[in-house]
């Protein structure tokens, strides 16, 4: 079960750490103690951007590149761009071997009729992922986040849930400790890998839906 894991003993890397998304899930981690090492392309961004999420945190929070965050992890989230998902992987495979790694990545476009879903020839994202990490334990998480919530330290309940999905229960176990960390969050398994596509779609949806009612949604899941 996921409550008899010390997902606070572990570290965790955020590559694309810089950006938004990245930021917002290192902050809340660094908020619940956990060690947490922020990966770019750029380290000196990375370390920037460390320095001043550190400055707010209990936990430890520090910057490096990508290979050297990835190498230090237990775990790892991949946070990036989608243009950047496959280059990044691809120049991570061994740094990445036998470690736990979160794909948080939603491939969307944006035009004038608003966000949409752009089709991957794998399925999803986390499946990309998986093929191109065959010696990880990819598991798919946090999509459905809003990034400003995560980073606003006003928030201190999020309420919200967090699907988790993948063939590695022990792995999607030990994500859903870490989604527990967060104040108001509750980590739920939702199915196997091979259903990660729509909930990475589900993220357009919610961005419509704050862009209409100028909120920050995010899904709850009833009934467990």
């Amino acid at each position: 079960m996921a409550d008899q894991v010390d997902a606070r003993a572990l570290s965790v890397a955020v590559l694309g750490g810089t950006g938004d998304q990245g930021q917002g899930l290192a902050y809340r981690l660094g908020v619940a103690g956990v060690h947490v090492i922020i990966g770019s392309r750029d380290p000196q961004r990375a370390q920037a951007c460390a320095a001043a999420i550190d400055s707010r945190v209990t936990g430890v929070v520090e910057g490096a590149a990508n290979d050297a965050a990835s190498a230090q992890a237990d775990v790892v989230i991949v946070a990036v761009p989608w243009a950047a998902h496959e280059s990044t992987l691809r120049d991570l495979t061994e740094q990445l071997a036998g470690k736990i790694v979160v794909d948080c990545v939603n491939p969307l476009g944006f035009d004038s009729h608003g966000p949409y879903r752009i089709d991957v020839a794998a399925g999803s994202a986390a499946q990309q992922a998986a093929g191109l990490l065959p010696r990880s334990r990819v598991v798919a998480a946090f999509h459905n986040v809003s990034a400003s919530m995560l980073m606003d330290a006003s928030v201190d309940d999020l309420d919200q849930d967090v699907l988790v999905l993948g063939d590695d229960r022990p792995a999607t176990d030990l994500v859903r400790a870490l989604a527990d960390l967060m104040p108001g969050v509750r980590g739920v398994f939702g199915g196997r890998l091979r259903n990660a596509g729509q909930v990475e779609a589900l993220t357009a949806n919610l961005i419509a839906i704050n862009r209409r009612y100028k909120a920050r949604s995010g899904i709850k899941i009833t009934g467990i």
